[in-house]
């Protein structure tokens, strides 16, 4: 099949949000498909397992986003970003292609996948075979002890496994590695001792860093966009021209990874000058610093100074003096920064009339001061001005709507499993919204070249 069908194919497919039989489904029936790949009427399209062949192509070679890469060249050349000198931040939620798993289910399901994947540590290693049928272990789900023996069973059961398969010098494949490490991960991720009771285990209280959800996609983890509101699965990170919504960046991560880690990877190719735009997620002192470090301009909505008494002072209200290396309170008292970047009010807290206003520890205030204060500070004082706010307020909107362009109708949720896949995906899905979005803008072909004529 010649590639550029495939590619038209995938653009469509990221366009409708389809899977591969939907879209050769609609590629062996919609005249628009068949025309917009130049297939005559009567062509009967493909296998859909080529599109997968094609996809890890794309994966493996050296360029797997040519064709995000050559939407971008389309833009380029039709001169619709020129002199537009902005970029707004962004991310949004990617819902994963698995189910969350408990713990009994992942340690469950990742034991059986070792056995079938490595045959002699099934043939030579204990475990308890009623724990591995199908559905759940059989236990009495209401009584904290039988569910703590069979935590015990399957914990046991897989570090049998992973000492086996060292003890026995069995040469294995990367996947089987993997396979092991995983389980290796998922039975000390969620479990804990029994106090007074060797060799028992039960579920710990409490959540581990970077949680694994799922035996099956263990790149999936807990994304949450505020303290109350999470879901599981990636982080779809975008740049988008605040006037066109043009997509200029993107990027996919694991759901626990901070909007700011990703920010300057989506400004790669942005020259100097180039105005950032982004809400209090990207308002840490360091991306700060590194944002005017490479040249670029931040209009980036700073985090408040939270004050530890409502209606309080806050550090704002605190004389902070770098030269000196002293801060003083609102009620005169000055003390020294030390080198940990701390400066501890406490003698004077005792008698000072202000106190219930500043703080409610007993033992007094300290001020744990940002290595990137200044910054921080001006970014503040730089939020109430109207220049400020106007800018922030017309140019930062437009990034929203390019999100929800990019996660309408099914495509709030990922089709493939792990990072790498999930990536291409969200770069062919990029590519389609900004095909559809240039032709909104009046893209045309004149005299061989790509250019915009605006619609009335």
């Amino acid at each position: 099949v010649p590639a550029d069908v495939i590619a038209t194919v995938m653009v469509l497919q990221a366009l409708e949000g389809l899977s591969d039989r939907e879209a050769i489904a609609r590629l062996r029936t919609d005249i628009s498909w068949k025309v917009a790949c130049g297939l005559p009427l009567d062509d009967e399209g493909f296998h859909p397992t080529v599109l997968v062949l094609w996809r890890n192509k794309l994966r493996r070679s050296d360029n797997p986003e040519r064709i995000f890469e050559a939407v971008r060249k389309v833009v380029d050349s039709s001169g619709v970003l020129s002199r537009r000198n902005r970029r707004a931040l962004d991310s949004t939620v990617l819902e994963d292609a698995v189910q969350r798993q408990d713990t009994i289910t992942l340690l469950q399901s990742q034991i059986r996948r070792v056995r079938k994947l490595v045959p002699m540590l099934a043939e030579r290693v204990y475990v308890h075979e009623s724990n591995l049928g199908p559905g759940r272990p059989p236990c009495d789900y209401e009584d904290q002890a039988d569910i703590d023996r069979v935590i015990s069973e399957l914990v046991e059961d897989a570090y049998e496994l992973i000492w086996a398969s060292e003890d026995l010098g069995i040469d294995l494949d990367e996947t089987q590695q993997q396979a092991i490490a995983l389980l290796a991960l998922l039975a000390g991720q969620d479990v804990e001792p029994v106090p007074d009771k060797p060799g028992r285990w039960r579920i710990a209280n409490k959540t581990a860093p970077n949680r694994v959800l799922s035996s099956v996609d263990s790149e999936s983890r807990h994304a949450h966009k505020t303290h109350h509101s999470y879901r599981d699965g990636f982080k779809g990170h975008v740049s988008v021209e605040p006037e066109t919504g043009l997509v200029t960046a993107a990027e996919l991560t694991a759901g626990n990874t901070c909007d700011g880690e990703v920010a300057l990877d989506l400004l790669t190719d942005e020259p100097s000058g180039t105005v950032v735009l982004g809400d209090a997620a990207y308002g840490s002192g360091e991306l700060r610093h590194e944002l005017m470090s490479a040249g670029f301009s931040p209009v980036i909505k700073p985090m408040p100074a939270r004050p530890p008494v409502k209606g309080g002072f806050s550090i704002d209200d605190f004389e902070i003096d770098e030269e000196q290396n002293t801060i003083t309170c609102p009620n005169g008292a000055t003390v020294k920064i030390s080198p940990s970047r701390r400066a501890r009010f406490a003698k004077f807290c005792a008698t000072c009339p202000m106190r219930r206003r500043c703080t409610t520890s007993r033992h007094g205030r300290t001020i744990v001061l940002n290595r990137h204060h200044t910054l921080l500070a001006d970014a503040r004082r730089q939020a109430m001005t109207d220049e400020f706010q106007d800018l922030y307020r017309t140019y930062r909107p437009m990034v929203e709507r390019t999100i929800a362009w990019l996660v309408r109708g099914p495509n709030r949720k990922v089709r493939y499993i792990g990072i790498e896949r999930n990536r291409l995906w969200l770069t062919h899905r990029v590519a389609a919204v900004n095909l559809k979005r240039l032709l909104t803008l009046g893209l045309s072909r004149q005299d061989g070249a790509w250019v915009i004529v605006p619609t009335l």
